[in-house]
């Protein structure tokens, strides 16, 4: 009995002894790969199609990204749901720091409260940094009848109005906004979602839909050239690179503001010297004069932050937008 006890002791002592082992191994090399992140490429998904807003920010940054890292950096455009489909293939993804998503207000902070999701992004995701914050201009084909925001209010609070609006997808800043107006000027006019900011902007260069709340990168261009006309801003102040066109705030509805931003996020189980790695050079990369030079010519105001600053920022926004989404009783897809 004496010798069953010691050898069964043996035996569980070796297991506990070879546990540690393998645990301590374990670790060890996990700290050998974060050590040497990163070593292969880095994918960036982006939530919408290609030539929107989101995707348009990302591509602008590859290119220093890729000098800091010495590895090449990729954009996968992943449109649909809102930014949902790019949001769960981040949450699966492995958690190394080789795969990050470009994230907007709504995929990281609305669309848990539209949705049923398999997921939810503020637990699940590991917040990196802001990217931008900017502001939505409301915006109409230069050929419509719509000449000032006035118009467009009589026009919009018209019984079973034609004054529908645009936007990048239900949940996203463009579609808040609209809604937040809805409300605040007891407007009828109805939301079209998109799979995103280009193929908004398509139809209502085309004639097709009435007006869009459409980000700046989208706007930007077809306004300076004439093609759209812009009638208001979302923001608190106007955009830098539309100074003449007035906030909605100062158009008769003061207060008035809907912000819209994008950040950077990974795989929640992603190692804190990963995350540090990822935010030192997303930050560097957001501070770059070039890059600071052709956001801001967007509209676009860099918003390099930490990852702290940048969870705790989309923790408010999710509670802020969720009482939104509640109020204005707006569903998903």
């Amino acid at each position: 009995m004496p010798f069953a006890f010691s050898s069964l002791r043996r035996q569980a002592l070796l297991t506990v002894a070879l546990l540690g082992a393998q645990t301590l191994f374990s670790v060890q090399a996990q700290t050998a790969a974060d050590s040497n992140f990163p070593s292969q490429s880095i994918k960036i998904l982006v939530g919408f199609a290609p030539g929107g807003s989101s995707d348009t920010v990302a591509r602008i940054m590859v290119p220093k990204l890729t000098e800091l890292f010495k590895q090449n950096v990729v954009i996968d455009n992943k449109p649909g749901a809102g930014g949902n489909i790019a949001t769960d293939l981040l949450t699966k993804a492995t958690p190394d720091g080789h795969t990050i998503m470009l994230g907007t207000v709504g995929s990281l902070s609305v669309n848990q409260h539209l949705n049923k999701l398999n997921y939810d992004p503020v637990v699940d995701t590991a917040a990196l940094t802001l990217c931008v914050v900017f502001s939505n201009v409301l915006v109409v084909n230069s050929a419509s009848d719509v000449k000032t925001f006035d118009d467009y209010l009589k026009q919009a609070r018209q019984e079973n109005s034609k004054m529908s609006f645009g936007s990048s997808g239900i949940g996203g800043g463009g579609h808040l906004a609209g809604e937040l107006l809805k409300i605040a000027a007891n407007l009828n006019n109805q939301h079209v979602a998109y799979r995103g900011g280009a193929p908004a902007m398509n139809d209502l260069l085309g004639g097709v839909l009435p007006s869009i709340f459409s980000s700046p990168t989208d706007a930007v261009q077809h306004i300076q050239t004439g093609k759209l006309r812009p009638l208001a801003t979302t923001g608190a102040k106007r955009l830098e690179a539309l100074p003449n066109v007035p906030t909605i705030a100062e158009s008769g509805y003061p207060g008035f503001e809907a912000t819209n931003w994008y950040a950077f996020a990974a795989p929640a189980k992603t190692s804190p010297e990963v995350i540090k790695r990822l935010n030192a050079a997303l930050v560097a990369t957001l501070k770059d004069p070039g890059v600071v030079a052709q956001l801001r010519k967007l509209g676009l105001e860099p918003t390099p932050t930490t990852p702290a600053e940048a969870s705790r920022y989309i923790k408010a926004e999710s509670d802020k937008w969720g009482s939104v989404v509640r109020k204005a009783n707006i569903k998903g897809s």
